[in-house]
């Protein structure tokens, strides 16, 4: 079977969008039922609109998140509000949206402002109700995708997802494999998860330094390291802070493991699975 996942980086600044980026945002595509199958992993700050680089969102099969910090899903905002006032409002579907549990309240606090009288003054859906919600499973499918997912260590809820084309029933051969970090410090579950991976999607917010506080991000170094330990076939760095310099992250990285390691870049895509 060729590769038939394709990997579109949409937005890959850390923490908060940058100069040259959005922030983290992830699309993956594959053919499903005669169509191509469009998931996007995490939509931050300058997100949405960059999507629109890739394609029209309304045709966004379904939106997962990792966690709900606001560089990772604020830009759910923007794609209510396109869902609803755009030309294109009455045929917007009404997408799925995989996340943590609370992540339609979230989303609520984060959007709506009660007028001068406490009243929620837009008529129609709220954007709790516009999106169809579906808290994280172990595993569960999505599509063409086997989506597993493990808890990371992060100072809220978070998980890393690992994303599986399901081959068709008639072959023997395996889809490509994907396995997105979102936001974590080191923890033994990201590299449980990402065995085998044909490719891992991974921060390293962290220059390799004294001091940087656990719990809550890797470096460059030790994302590569858990690469290696899985065995996975290629690494890509990524949510690296406008105030880090990229090609310093990748050089700390690529002695600690022995794949490919590369810098995830706007625009950038791979395509993944058996050749």
């Amino acid at each position: 079977m060729s590769a038939s996942v394709k990997l579109t980086v949409v937005g890959c600044s850390g923490s908060v969008s940058g100069p040259e980026s959005p922030a983290s945002s992830y699309l993956v595509q594959a053919p499903y039922q005669g169509r191509t199958f469009s998931l996007v992993l995490d939509l931050g700050p300058g997100a949405f609109g960059a999507l629109y680089r890739y394609l029209d969102p309304q045709q966004v099969d379904a939106f997962a998140l990792t966690h709900l910090h606001a560089d990772h899903c604020l830009d759910l905002c923007a794609a209510y509000v396109a869902a609803r006032y755009s030309p294109q409002a009455p045929t917007w579907p009404r997408q799925p949206v995989y996340g943590p549990p609370g992540t339609a309240a979230r989303l609520t606090r984060a959007y709506e402002v009660p007028d001068r009288d406490g009243r929620i003054s837009e008529p129609g859906p709220s954007i709790a109700d516009h999106f169809e919600y579906h808290d994280w499973r172990p595993e569960q499918r999505i599509g063409p995708f086997r989506v597993r997912t493990a808890p990371v260590e992060h100072p809220v809820p978070a998980w890393a997802i690992r994303v599986e084309e399901v081959a068709p029933e008639a072959t023997t051969e395996r889809g490509g494999s994907l396995v997105y970090s979102g936001d974590t410090g080191p923890c033994e579950a990201l590299v449980e998860l990402a065995r085998g991976a044909d490719l891992l999607l991974v921060e390293s917010a962290f220059l390799d330094r004294p001091g940087n506080p656990g719990g809550l991000h890797l470096t460059g170094a030790q994302a590569a390291a858990a690469g290696e330990r899985a065995g996975v076939a290629a690494v890509i760095l990524t949510h690296i802070p406008p105030w880090y310099d990229p090609e310093q992250v990748l050089g700390e990285a690529a002695p600690h493991t022995r794949c490919p390691v590369s810098l995830a870049l706007p625009g950038a895509s791979w395509a993944i699975g058996a050749a």
